[in-house]
């Protein structure tokens, strides 16, 4: 390796170290980081030679990383999507809309046993097209109601709640961040999650596993057979938001008929870059528009611009400039090349590596930044064991990145929140109890995706 490389693969690696040790200002080193590589980079173009000859040298070229290249790295359209979708999803949040379809769902169950699993699988639905944190807050509270009605503890229902929304969170372009950095990476569109080139998408695998993991729930709870006493529905008297919400992911849909420029064939019609990320802050807009001038509330405006998640937007865009700057000193072939070493050029050793490497790391870590670095690494370790079409890797990198969240209490915002629900009402959760639940139902939900996506796309 190069002394750049080597510098740039030491850089990394602190800001990851840093970014285990100081959560609370993970976007600050990151930004941080960003900062010293276009630093390097911006030297390497003045006077390569001011650390010695060969200093930036990165095979045949030399490390150029300036502002320019690294403003290039950042995914608008990303930044974009996870913006407008924050904000309208808190719209939807505040119509009251998904307690009234919990109120409908809740009714319908004979006892607490199909009330949690009804609600766990409810929690994943929603959470497909919802922010993970989002729906547990929405839908944790009435599964704290009910239990207790019932006298029982509320720790096992809100824990299923939580890995539950964690779960869905791949099943559609929309669902999480990981799913919008994949679509990038991989070319993929809304409906590539349903369908892609004619096989089953990701959706479906993540279905499969909810399935499963359903089966799991029942068995801890088989022996909750409470009644359920069921007093009214929450009354929406707005319905503008779901409106909004459906818009979007109509939207979307409708666009992912329309290829990039890069797939498109020579003189078709082609989209933007960004055009998925423009939907998303339109109708955003919409219904900012429609609360200020119609509905003369300053107030959810207010809130609404307060829910978008700026502490991800910031890590993301600094961590995009740094993946930029670690891809140009050549740390990304470098490990790539490593993993794909360790597979001994098989496909299905270097699948395996990556879904289950994924999974122990996103116990531990924040699956973002991730799932952002290993998706520059993914096409390396593809081409260092001969696999032309890298999108087997791509998906069980998701599959297990954001599965394996649901290890531990601390793998997932989703999982923070929920515990944080019961901390408030009193119950402190161990992790050891954490782990009963999501442990079973994280081996689930992975081992059916893990076989399910190797039977389909190698």
């Amino acid at each position: 390796m190069s002394p750049i490389t080597i510098t740039a693969l030491v850089l990394f690696a602190i800001t990851y170290v840093l970014m285990l040790a100081f959560q609370k200002i993970r976007p600050h080193i990151t930004v941080t980081s960003a900062i010293i590589f276009v630093i390097l980079g911006t030297i390497a173009t003045i006077n390569p030679t001011l650390f010695g000859e060969g200093f930036f040298a990165v095979g045949d070229s030399t490390f150029a990383y300036g502002i320019k290249e690294a403003i290039s790295e950042i995914d608008w359209n990303v930044i974009m999507m996870i913006a407008g979708t924050m904000g309208t999803v808190y719209l939807f949040i505040e119509s009251k809309m998904p307690q009234l379809m919990s109120d409908v769902l809740i009714s319908k169950m004979p006892n607490m046993k199909w009330v949690v699993i009804a609600l766990s699988l409810f929690a994943g639905i929603v959470s497909a097209f919802v922010d993970n944190v989002a729906t547990v807050l929405m839908i944790a509270p009435v599964a704290l109601a009910f239990c207790k009605k019932v006298g029982i503890s509320p720790v096992p229902s809100i824990i299923c709640i939580a890995v539950s929304s964690n779960l869905q969170g791949a099943a559609t372009l929309v669902g999480d961040t990981t799913s919008i950095l994949l679509a990038k990476a991989a070319n993929l569109d809304f409906s590539d999650f349903f369908v892609d080139n004619g096989h089953i998408g990701m959706f479906w695998v993540v279905q499969a596993g909810a399935i499963v993991s359903a089966l799991i729930i029942y068995f801890m709870f088989r022996k909750e057979n409470n009644k359920i006493e069921f007093e009214g529905r929450t009354k929406v008297e707005d319905k503008f938001p779901t409106f909004l919400l459906v818009g979007t992911v109509l939207s979307l849909i409708a666009v992912s008929f329309i290829p990039y420029k890069d797939a498109a064939a020579p003189g078709q019609f082609y989209k933007p870059d960004i055009t998925n990320g423009i939907l998303c802050i339109a109708f955003f807009l919409v219904g900012v528009i429609r609360e200020l001038f119609i509905k003369k509330n300053k107030e959810i405006v207010k809130n609404a611009f307060k829910e978008i998640d700026y502490y991800t937007i910031v890590l993301l865009t600094g961590l995009f400039i740094v993946i930029g700057g670690i891809k140009s000193a050549g740390v990304v072939d470098v490990i790539g090349s490593a993993i794909g070493s360790l597979g001994s050029g098989s496909v299905f050793v270097v699948y395996t590596i990556i879904v289950w490497m994924s999974v122990i790391l996103s116990a531990f870590i924040d699956n973002i930044p991730y799932t952002a670095t290993m998706l520059s690494i993914v096409p390396v370790i593809a081409s260092s064991v001969g696999f032309e079409e890298p999108t087997l890797l791509y998906y069980g990198l998701l599959c297990g990145a954001t599965l394996g969240g649901n290890l531990t209490p601390i793998g997932a915002s989703a999982n923070i929140a929920g515990i944080g629900i019961l901390r408030k009402e009193g119950y402190e959760v161990k992790s050891t109890t954490f782990m009963k639940y999501g442990v079973p139902f994280t081996l689930a939900a992975v081992i059916t995706g893990y076989l399910m996506l190797w039977f389909i796309w190698a």
